[in-house]
């Protein structure tokens, strides 16, 4: 069971019931009341795009930001009034100037991801040296060449990685300029993180850094910028509520297993390689002891944390609750339709 709760005017990672009762699935869309004209909206796919605008977002604020879609996908959301796209190679590019004549582009440049708790390199992006080549050939394909974007990684908990990242975007403002394009925009990406196991720095540590390295490398002419907020701003508005339905002890072992009533398949995705660690507590107030804790399913990768140094109460048994904190982002939609017959992760907005 997932309870969530509002933040800040935003909703986390889970459905919400619009003006007119219509369930929508909100990765990437805040609460309508953000829909203004300071406001925009990164776009992962059609439906999101159609997500965004049924929340009140105007088509000309949306950024179809993946640099994989379908040739269909461009071309609807064109259709629809979409004119800024991502791209991270040349098909991608072609695919746009065809589906999508004339619109705004910006390339995915690959930037480090040290300090994330949740790496989104080597699938995304293009090297530096080839961002200016094919932003170049944007121009040639009739495409407007607006900026740059990169993501230095979920979970950043490092302020100071944008600063690498934003030197090399102003290296391919500059050598675009010397070939007549004047780019206008960076993308800063997301990587904002919440709380979950261990302190991260104050959000205003992440505006200073930023701002310092724009103002480092940009001087007096800072281009616009755009970011995505994450986790950092829904990730506490989400709790999950599981039941204990298994403690038990393996021979030869010290520690207990615990296996709770949702795993890997059930939401808690990013717990693969034990990235993302949730804080997890219970009402017992037994002497706290190592476990390892696993889903429910048959699948033998349903085991959340085996090497994070987790504790629980001693006294915890079966039927007892726990409650997984700062689960807000990326949990519901990412929970599976029915893996070895458990349902989806039920959402409660309090």
């Amino acid at each position: 069971m997932h309870l969530c709760r509002r933040q800040r005017g935003a909703y986390a990672d889970f459905g919400f019931v619009d003006g007119v009762g219509q369930k929508v699935d909100g990765h990437i869309l805040l609460y309508a009341q953000l829909a203004g004209p300071a406001n925009g909206f990164d776009a992962a796919s059609l439906t999101e795009v159609r997500q965004a605008l049924a929340a009140g977002a105007k088509a000309e604020t949306i950024s179809f930001g993946s640099t994989i879609k379908k040739s269909s996908e461009i071309a609807a959301s064109h259709a629809l009034g979409v004119k800024l796209f991502a791209f991270d190679c040349l098909p991608e590019l072609e695919k746009i100037s065809v589906h999508a004549p004339g619109s705004d582009v910006f390339c995915r440049v690959l930037v480090s991801n040290d300090g994330a708790e949740w790496p989104l390199s080597r699938k995304f992006g293009c090297e530096a040296e080839e961002a200016v080549t094919l932003l170049k050939r944007a121009r040639e394909l009739k495409l407007n060449p607006v900026g740059v974007s990169f993501h230095v990684g979920s979970q950043q908990r490092n302020p100071a990685q944008w600063d690498s990242a934003l030197a090399v975007m102003a290296k391919i403002f500059t050598n675009l300029r010397a070939e007549g394009i004047k780019l206008e925009l960076i993308n800063l990406g997301g990587g904002f993180p919440t709380r979950y196991r261990r302190d991260i720095p104050r959000p205003e540590a992440y505006g200073e850094a930023i701002f310092s390295s724009l103002s480092k490398y940009f001087g007096n002419h800072i281009p616009k910028t755009a970011l995505e907020p994450g986790r950092a701003l829904v990730g506490d508005a989400g709790v999950i509520q599981s039941e204990v339905i298994l403690v038990s002890k393996r021979m030869g072992e010290d520690r207990r297993w615990v296996y709770l009533d949702v795993g890997k398949f059930h939401g808690l995705a990013e717990t693969m390689d034990e990235a993302i660690q949730y804080d997890i507590t219970s009402d017992r107030t037994g002497l706290l002891q190592p476990v390892v804790i696993a889903g429910p399913t048959c699948d033998s990768a349903d085991v959340l944390y085996e090497k994070a140094d987790y504790k629980l109460p001693a006294d915890l048994a079966l039927g007892d609750k726990v409650l997984i904190h700062a689960t807000g982002a990326y949990t519901t939609t990412y929970s599976s339709v029915g893996f070895n017959g458990f349902p989806p992760l039920a959402s409660y907005c309090i």
